[in-house]
């Protein structure tokens, strides 16, 4: 997918660090623009902000966080800011899953979905929002599958999912008239580190070509945070036969 030119633009990525964040770093710099990485994990983005500068001679800043700390959250954006000079671009991509049935679901586990997928989606959109309303930049989530149909495996993921893709398009029809676009980008099982937390990650679950890889959703990402008139308000990136068994 090739949209507008990302040259000279600032972008913001949460999760960062592997799979569909990392990909999404590439694709944004590879365009073009400087990228903030976020995520928890230092020393990986410190390896990724290295190897985009040396590929593609952006502007890179490495900027820890866990996105369930609101004030850590707050404090993040205004450094990644600072870094790059403004922000036109925020890539929500930090998420979890953890466990499957509901009865067998830990309070521990039901919060810490909760607190990533809902809570700190909200507290990055929420610190970034006046410098998108700034730039009329893009505003970017990385929804769900689960966010669009039932999830009879593991519902309180799905639910947040829900939430995210809920909370995007009603904002959506809020900071529109202010000129920021949103997009939601909803794949399927995708070939990264997801999963990990409590088994095997879909990397080592699946095999090449199998699934959607994390370059694909990346392209889409890169799509959606290239355009400068328009909004593409949702894109699914689903393996080929993922509706065979409905």
């Amino acid at each position: 997918m090739d949209g507008t030119d990302s040259s000279e633009r600032n972008a913001l990525i949460t999760g960062a660090s592997s799979g569909i964040g990392r990909a999404t770093a590439h694709a944004l710099a590879r365009d073009g623009a400087n990228v903030a990485l976020a995520a928890r994990r230092e020393s990986e983005l410190a390896d990724i902000a290295d190897a985009l500068e040396a590929e593609y001679g952006v502007e890179t800043a490495v900027c820890p966080v866990d996105v369930r700390d609101e004030s850590a959250v707050e404090s993040m954006v205004e450094e990644a800011v600072a870094a790059l000079g403004g922000l036109d671009v925020l890539v929500n991509n930090a998420g979890l899953a953890r466990g499957e049935a509901v009865e067998d679901l830990s309070t521990e586990e039901f919060r810490a979905m909760q607190d990533t997928n809902v809570d700190g989606v909200f507290f990055v959109t929420r610190a970034a929002l006046p410098h998108l309303r700034d730039s009329a930049g893009n505003l970017i989530f990385v929804g769900s599958f689960a966010g669009q149909y039932p999830r009879p495996f593991n519902p309180v993921y799905a639910a947040t999912k829900w939430w995210v893709r809920g909370f995007a398009h009603s904002l959506e029809g809020r900071v529109g008239e202010d000129g920021v676009a949103v997009t939601v980008v909803n794949p399927t099982e995708v070939r990264t580190e997801f999963g990990s937390e409590d088994g095997e990650p879909f990397e080592d679950r699946f095999e090449p070509g199998s699934v959607t890889e994390p370059e694909e959703i990346a392209d889409a990402i890169a799509f959606a945070a290239g355009q400068e008139n328009s909004t593409v308000s949702e894109i699914d990136v689903y393996r080929r036969d993922k509706f065979s068994g409905f």
